[in-house]
């Protein structure tokens, strides 16, 4: 739904781990920094790296008075649109990007919009196709990561979880998103060491954990109705099950309450906590 600690829930915008908070930059309100395109570009790109998009909506309209309409700006501004709710205007934009420079980002944000209404091929091959155009993006890798998790493409999901790590070592989302793999895995004591060595807080390692057992429980309540929609065989061994969809629940700290999503980018909400590397 940006990165990539691919914790996300799905009724949350999009992201990744949030023990992180952004420091709040302030409105641009230094005529130096808006004579200066660069600069200006940059501010907006820093409100919606905390969450105002509306702020950075009006000042895209004011920078494109002044400079024009770069497809970056159009870009940010097709990102803005989908953290507000306004899909359709959205979809259109990243439509009309996809033969510019921003392709890779356009098709990332597809892939989030698809993602968010559950639609799991196109959100797949949204997704893959940013991946390609630019594969060592992390934040691309993890989404796609994640929404291979969530589609109970456990296997799968591995190498670009595996891939997101290994780019940003520090990264603590990146981190997350391979330690939730290795859960759903049923490989809870790689999980635990990975942890450790991430030095990953006790919050988030709760909310690894949870999100584990939901992502867990969405399967097993999505697989029986998805069985049900099939013509009904009698044939000895049709049933036959995946690696995949044998998943134990594994043992979940106790916390106050469900905890946020850590990949927020796959919600319709507009968090404003996510954290980018």
């Amino acid at each position: 739904m940006g990165s990539s600690l691919l914790l996300s829930a799905c009724a949350n915008h999009g992201g990744y781990l949030n023990h992180v908070q952004p420091e709040l930059v302030s409105e641009p309100s230094q005529q130096s920094d808006k004579n200066s395109k660069p600069m200006y570009l940059d501010l907006i790109r820093q409100m919606q790296q905390q969450g105002a998009y509306y702020a950075s909506l009006a000042n895209i309209e004011a920078f494109r008075q002044r400079y024009g309409s770069p497809p970056e700006l159009s870009r940010l501004q097709a990102d803005a649109l989908r953290e507000t709710g306004q899909i359709d205007a959205a979809k259109k934009l990243y439509a009309d990007l996809l033969h510019t420079d921003q392709a890779g980002a356009a098709w990332h944000g597809l892939g989030l919009i698809a993602a968010a209404q559950k639609q799991n091929m196109p959100a797949e091959q949204a997704l893959s196709k940013a991946v390609q155009m630019d594969p060592v993006n992390v934040d691309y890798l993890g989404d796609l990561g994640y929404q291979r998790l969530r589609a109970g493409q456990i296997t799968a999901a591995h190498e670009p979880l595996a891939k997101a790590a290994e780019l940003a070592p520090a990264n603590v989302r990146a981190i997350s998103n391979l330690v939730l793999w290795m859960l759903l895995n049923n490989d809870y004591a790689q999980a635990d060491a990975a942890m450790q060595r991430a030095n990953l807080p006790t919050a988030a390692r709760q909310q690894i954990h949870t999100l584990a057992v939901q992502l867990q429980l969405a399967q097993q309540v999505e697989r029986p109705t998805a069985m049900a929609l099939l013509p009904s065989q009698s044939t000895p061994g049709a049933t036959a099950s995946s690696d995949d969809s044998q998943m134990t629940q594994p043992p979940v700290s106790q916390s106050g309450g469900v905890p946020e999503s850590m990949l927020e980018r796959f919600g319709a909400s507009s968090k404003t906590s996510e954290v980018h590397p």
